[in-house]
């Protein structure tokens, strides 16, 4: 397995994988549970540049040629940049009181999503992820990094907590209350 910054070509794949990750939060964006709205919703913004959903912002894991997950993630302080165009498209398409949390800040790097294709979870990919994004951008970059996770996942939060991310608070998103976790060198 290869984990490697994503390209162009990489966005269905990188759709796919992403919308397992946050399909309840882009069903919120939108404002409908529709499950090809949200992805075709995702991969217009995958597909587009200088915005929090943009193939700039991923790395994909890849293996025998097939991309098996993907994380998207970016600098917190550039929040508000990067998810105006996303703002703006939601209030015109589909809600037009759109108006969400700030899910993250300056001072770290946003982990926003990390998917992993169904037939692969339970393998250790996520954790591989996990582990090239604090070897990139903790040790290497001396950053922080930041991510949130829901409290009905013990799952992933046993994992970031094994990783060595610390609860540093809890932060709202579209209605639902989300731990806040960082890690830092």
């Amino acid at each position: 397995m290869i984990i490697r910054k994503a390209t162009l070509k990489d966005a269905e794949s990188i759709a796919n994988l992403l919308l397992l990750a946050m399909e309840d939060i882009i069903f919120n964006f939108i404002n409908l549970r529709d499950y090809d709205n949200a992805r075709n919703f995702l991969l217009h913004f995958i597909e587009q540049e200088n915005n929090q959903y943009s193939y700039q912002n991923c790395f994909v894991a890849e293996e025998d040629n097939q991309i098996i997950a993907a994380v998207n993630i970016y600098d917190g302080a550039k929040l508000i940049e990067l998810r105006s165009p996303i703002i703006q498209y939601i209030k015109t398409k589909f809600n037009p009181d759109f108006n969400p949390e700030n899910e993250t800040q300056s001072g770290e790097i946003y982990i926003d999503s990390l998917g992993v294709a169904a037939n692969q979870q339970g393998k250790g990919i996520g954790s591989k992820m996990l582990h090239f994004l604090i070897e990139e951008f903790v040790i290497r970059n001396q950053q922080t990094l930041g991510l949130l996770v829901e409290k009905d996942n013990p799952k992933a939060k046993k994992l970031y907590l094994k990783l060595g991310f610390q609860i540093v608070g809890r932060k709202m998103l579209v209605g639902k209350t989300l731990e806040h976790l960082q890690i830092k060198n």
